[in-house]
């Protein structure tokens, strides 16, 4: 009895530990901001009111939101799904083509590895060159830096299925497509959403990056470069706490999704405890 209870409580105590760590950061910050009076550095009280004002005081017929957030947010977040979404469907499709040979992975791991480490602002010139400014460019900035996390993360699980449950599916006569649905998706499945949450974190930074460049005439990104050109650092500070409170609440979506679609992950591994 007293073990049950004390596991219920330990993700209470937890949560409770994580906000009250929170909670007390964002008091300091108040503390610190109204003792200094610093133009540079805000209240969070008046950041959240300015976030409130500047995207989330429009009318209930649009569901609070103002035209800031109108082009401003809802552009951003249709950049970020759909760049996540080439990137995700991409990744898993030609990591489980690599993962499935040991020897084409060993001879393509060097060049996944050198591709994945060219920092994304280097190949902006090639992306204006090859799509010019605009959401295309966009698009294939944040597909190019987000489908690696996913792709090495598929490989590597689908070549950590153990060789034995690939023979016994063979001689139970499963075809390709069987092997896959049925046998090497499931097995891979939980580093393939640990790479999807990087991931997801990389579209999000993309997102906002790519649209700190010329051309763009929307996005969170395009409002934070014409606060900037205006020195209104209260807007400035109001886009960063969005960019955390939007990564934050994708996160926790992705996270939901995992716990969801891998609950038979975690009852197999607690059925598999002493």
């Amino acid at each position: 009895m007293s073990g049950a209870g004390g596991s219920a409580r330990d993700p209470l105590r937890g949560l409770l530990l994580h906000w009250g760590v929170f909670a007390a950061a964002v008091a300091l910050w108040q503390w610190a901001a109204q003792a200094h009076a610093s133009v540079y550095f805000p209240p969070p009280t008046r950041i959240a009111a300015h976030v409130h004002q500047l995207w989330f005081s429009g009318p209930p017929a649009r569901l609070f939101l103002t035209g800031e957030a109108l082009t401003g947010i809802l552009p951003s977040l249709g950049r970020l799904a759909a760049g996540f979404a080439v990137a995700s469907v991409c990744g898993i499709v030609l990591g489980l083509a690599l993962g499935r040979s040991a020897r084409v992975y060993a001879v393509l791991d060097p060049v996944l590895q050198f591709a994945r480490a060219v920092p994304p602002p280097a190949l902006v010139p090639v992306f204006v060159v090859l799509f010019d400014f605009g959401t295309p460019m966009q698009l294939a900035s944040i597909v190019f830096s987000a489908v690696w996390p996913v792709l090495i993360n598929t490989a590597q699980g689908v070549r950590d299925v153990e060789p034995l449950h690939l023979d016994t599916a063979r001689v139970l006569g499963l075809g390709p497509a069987d092997r896959v649905s049925l046998l090497l998706l499931p097995a891979a499945a939980p580093k393939i959403f640990a790479g999807l949450r990087l991931s997801l974190s990389l579209s999000l930074i993309l997102t906002v990056f790519s649209e700190l460049l010329p051309g763009t005439e929307n996005g969170i990104g395009f409002q934070l470069t014409e606060a900037q050109t205006r020195f209104d650092l209260l807007t400035v500070w109001a886009v960063v706490a969005l960019l955390g409170l939007l990564g934050n609440l994708l996160n926790a979506g992705l996270l939901a999704a995992e716990r969801r679609l891998l609950a038979w992950h975690r009852a197999t591994r607690g059925a598999a405890r002493p």
